[in-house]
């Protein structure tokens, strides 16, 4: 990886769609603007209609030339994501699909359950993300070239999956759930990543974390439980030591547009995995692990009722 790498390293990404979730603010606002600066035609999916038609409008404005578009998707309903890869089917029938950002996430929320009945965070961080990727793989599969990049954490070392309990219903600890489901994230990516090596695809799986960046991300679970002391301390950290989401940005880009990435990498901020260019990231064992992939795979095509035609453990 080359040192200092940024945003105007991005190669020509002209001709090219992307689909990048979570991209109305942070570090998804941030990924899909400069990929559409750089030529790409990018599909906005976010929950909010509001939040996704002014973050296609903000992009405009700094790229008055941007081929942007809003389309709602709602990562803890099935159904949406089932509605999402349908009408993006029918908006784009000959097109294929060059690039697909799983970026959207939640951290550290108290307990909730998505409307399918899966805890919050694995099932908006993992298992609406594996539905959305299968559902859209026959696009991904026609197209040269293709990649698939999934947002992890450095967070997701706080813990392992537990494959007896993954929807933390036997003790919910909020920080342990997030790692829970950032791990499924990473363990996601290698096990698509071998698949797809088994089938001679040349589609890329890779990930990317994007250390401690400035977004609205922390303070969610905060704000929704009324915890103004501890919002307040979060924003202050912030401002104090956190990167901008521009910075934060960077790995998933570099993931997402850099010629030499490989399948299955982790890419992350150089500097203690917290802040700087990007470069290879740490990863935790178990998620390399490929007995604990197949199992994953499995569950959650169970829970999800998405198989994946064509790749077969």
């Amino acid at each position: 990886m080359t040192t200092g790498w940024n945003a105007s390293d991005i190669p020509d990404q002209s001709g090219r769609t992307a689909v990048v979730t979570g991209s109305n603010s942070g570090i998804g606002l941030v990924t899909a603007r400069e990929l559409a600066r750089r030529g790409a035609r990018v599909i906005l999916a976010c929950r909010s209609e509001a939040r996704g038609r002014k973050a296609a409008a903000d992009i405009l404005t700094d790229v008055p030339d941007a081929q942007v578009q809003f389309m709602p998707l709602d990562l803890a309903e099935l159904s949406s994501v089932r509605d999402f890869a349908r009408d993006l089917a029918g908006a784009y029938p000959h097109d294929g699909l060059d690039l697909l950002v799983n970026n959207a996430g939640i951290m550290a929320l108290p307990y909730g359950r998505t409307a399918d009945g899966f805890e919050t965070q694995f099932g908006v961080n993992h298992l609406g993300h594996f539905a959305l990727t299968g559902l859209l793989l026959p696009h991904l599969l026609r197209t040269p070239g293709a990649r698939v990049v999934t947002v992890s954490s450095g967070l997701h070392a706080l813990a392992n999956i537990d494959m007896g309990d993954l929807n933390s219903e036997r003790k919910y600890r909020r920080w342990v759930a997030y790692g829970r489901s950032k791990s499924a994230n990473l363990l996601f990516i290698h096990e698509l990543a071998r698949r797809l090596d088994a089938i001679g695809s040349d589609i890329v799986a890779a990930a990317a974390q994007p250390g401690y960046a400035r977004t609205n991300l922390q303070t969610a679970g905060a704000r929704m439980e009324g915890r103004r002391t501890a919002e307040r301390l979060i924003e202050f950290g912030n401002r104090i030591v956190a990167q901008s989401a521009e910075e934060g940005a960077l790995p998933t880009l570099y993931a997402a547009t850099a010629p030499d990435v490989r399948p299955d990498s982790f890419t992350g901020p150089r500097f203690q995995s917290w802040r700087g260019a990007p470069t290879r990231s740490w990863r935790a064992p178990w998620t390399l692990n490929d007995v604990a992939g197949e199992r994953l795979w499995s569950a959650s095509e169970q829970a999800t009722g998405v198989t994946y035609e064509g790749l077969k453990s």
